[in-house]
């Protein structure tokens, strides 16, 4: 069944054209990703079918009552609204049955109200939809509802977007960079859910790993034409090497065609007869095929590496803690020559707090870090460029020089730098705010790298990077001979680049583990499950209503609030009993028969206080 059709659009900015005539369905339970280099027309693409732009010619069709959800990079959510209200403030029916029966649950002496409510859970099948809400949010960490979305982050708003899209179970799914944002164990969750869940998806995204294990079908945009890979990314890889062997014995062959037909265009008479013009218009058909040429550039730089010393970098019994939370404690370690570390750990977990510390723009508590005299940071943060109004691309690398020094005393000139980074002459005069958000990552990179580092910090630098960049940068990486460390949620990356693991496991705990992620991630599988202790540390601020009550049925939980509310009026009748006696005024059959009312209390607040206890057992 088809959901969607894009039908011979095209679009194009100005003199820059993106794509013509570009055809491709998608249908129903397609997993599929869509591929292309920064700034060759992904987002555009997605803006079209997403109905937020539209073509300059051709059109997109979709299937009547189909429901279409997007998740962008930057989710337009109602900062007045609290994550629970966002959550509901959908259209989704089911979700308005949930909080109409939540609603009755705390105002059980409205007996009719909760019949009601109870009913409809049961007619729309709520129950398991509801065990399936706070799964999502529990595993996006939505843990305080009543936090407003003007207090989240970037990275807490975007989750927050895709838990309400999840759970308003959309026909199509339209996801851009959906991995973005999450750290790893969110990560595994979305791709394991995805890959069970019979859900339509179209996606863009860097994850390799995400692709592998989740797409059925790839879509490519390659100079302005669109490939399809019925299969996942290794099916994927193998089939384009396969075709760009094709297309280049194809333009091999066209220009061994070409060189004969010349010959013979050379020696025409001008007097054409209509054999030889059909001749003529296949010459030019000919040259135009010999003439194609891939413009696959890679970036090579050999960058002028200050020298290492046998120094490099020392931590000595180094802490730090902010208020209650430990983030290093005695952490020691000294770094040797040509070492490539990855650093992984959930967030909040102090990734980033170590980094500044190491570079030193966050002093310690206690301890002390001593960095070597010949050691030159080179810091790649999340927080990117920010260029001057107006700044072209070119003006961005000048202001390291007009001439970079490379190895063995030679220089390439500003323009030729950019040009080994992708960006060709014409790009290198566009003003930096018209590039993508890919673009800006690769200028950003440019700009550390040139400043000749010989420890190399990088802060997600696989956010936003397309597929042909990231390659591009892990060759570059495994030939860098100087100390490189990396946080990235990326763990096809990861296990490409790195040689062991500092895990970050929170309170002040660091792991050094010796293998990539994939390593660890099959060494913890083959653990023992421990039991963890739960801290009020990590006690959210407010769990969903009912996530205590999950162990009891829902007629008992029914009958858990009531206890509640009849157990707080009885110890309020108790106190008002007591208190008649206290005053000393009571005398004779007054004192008896208010002394069987108090015992009458007591003894319902006793049964209603085991029958209480008796459920709260079935919680634990």
């Amino acid at each position: 069944m088809n959901y969607l059709s894009i039908e011979n659009i095209a679009k194009s900015f100005g003199e820059r054209v993106l794509f013509t005539d570009i055809s491709f369905g998608i249908n129903k339970d397609q997993k599929i990703a869509f591929i292309a280099k920064n700034g060759t027309g992904k987002t555009s693409m997605l803006n079209i079918i997403t109905g937020k732009d539209t073509p300059d010619s051709g059109q997109v069709v979709s299937r009547n009552g189909i429901r279409i959800s997007f998740l962008s990079q930057e989710p337009d959510l109602d900062p007045n609204l609290t994550i629970e209200e966002t959550i509901f403030a959908s259209d989704n029916n089911v979700l308005k049955t949930i909080q109409n029966y939540e609603k009755a649950l705390e105002n059980l002496d409205d007996t009719e109200a909760y019949q009601k409510a109870f009913e409809q859970m049961d007619i729309k099948n709520a129950w398991d939809f509801e065990t399936q809400y706070k799964q999502i949010l529990f595993q996006l960490k939505l843990d305080d509802l009543n936090k407003k979305v003007n207090k989240l982050s970037g990275g807490q708003k975007k989750r927050l977007a895709l838990a309400t899209i999840l759970l308003n179970t959309p026909d199509l799914l339209i996801l851009d960079e959906p991995t973005n944002h999450l750290d790893l164990e969110m990560i595994e969750w979305l791709e394991q859910y995805f890959a069970k869940e019979n859900i339509t998806l179209f996606m863009v995204t860097h994850d390799r790993y995400f692709l592998e294990r989740v797409c059925n079908e790839i879509i490519e945009l390659d100079h302005g034409k669109i490939y399809q890979y019925k299969g996942n990314y290794s099916y994927y890889l193998e089939k384009k090497e396969a075709r760009i062997q094709a297309e280049q014995a194809s333009v091999d062959k066209a220009k061994n065609l070409f060189t004969k037909e010349l010959d013979w265009m050379r020696r025409q008479p001008k007097a054409r007869t209509t054999k030889s013009k059909s001749r003529i218009d296949d010459f030019y058909k000919i040259k135009e095929k010999a003439h194609q040429r891939r413009q696959d550039h890679q970036i090579q730089l050999e960058i002028n590496m200050e020298r290492l010393g046998s120094k490099i970098v020392e931590f000595h019994k180094v802490s730090k803690s902010f208020q209650e939370k430990t983030i290093l404690d005695q952490f020691e370690y000294n770094f040797q020559r040509g070492e490539r570390i990855g650093i992984i750990g959930k967030n909040g977990t102090g990734k980033s707090t170590f980094l500044n510390i190491l570079t030193g723009n966050l002093e310690p508590d206690a301890g002390k870090v001593i960095i070597g005299d010949t050691i030159k940071f080179g810091y790649y943060t999340q927080s990117g460029i920010n260029p001057k109004p107006e700044q072209k691309v070119i003006d961005i690398i000048k202001e390291y020089g007009e001439f970079i020094p490379l190895t063995k005393g030679r220089t390439i000139s500003a323009a030729q730098l950019l040009e080994r980074f992708l960006f060709d002459r014409k790009k290198q005069y566009d003003y930096v705010e018209k590039l993508s958000g890919g673009e800006l990552k690769r200028l950003y990179l440019c700009t550390v790298l040139i400043q000749n580092p010989n420890f190399l910090i990088l802060d997600e630098p696989t956010n936003d990077l397309d597929i042909v960049t990231l390659n591009v940068l892990e060759s570059f990486l495994l030939d860098f001979p100087g100390c490189l460390l990396v946080v990235s949620h990326d763990r096809y990356f990861m296990d490409k680049i790195v040689d062991h693991l500092f895990i970050f496991k929170g309170k002040g705990e660091v792991e050094d583990f010796p293998g990539n992620y994939t390593d660890y991630r099959a060494y913890e599988s083959s653990e023992p499950q421990k039991e963890e202790k739960i801290t009020s540390e990590d006690t959210p601020k407010k769990t969903w209503k009912k996530d205590a009550n999950t162990a009891l049925s829902y007629e008992e939980q029914k009958e858990f609030k009531k206890l509640e509310r009849d157990i707080k009026k009885l110890e309020e009748k108790k106190k008002e009993a007591e208190a008649v006696f206290a005053t000393g005024e009571l005398e004779g059959e007054e004192i008896d028969k208010q002394s069987i009312k108090l015992q009458d209390i007591i003894n319902e607040l006793e049964k209603k206080t085991e029958a209480w206890f008796e459920l709260s057992m079935k919680m634990e």
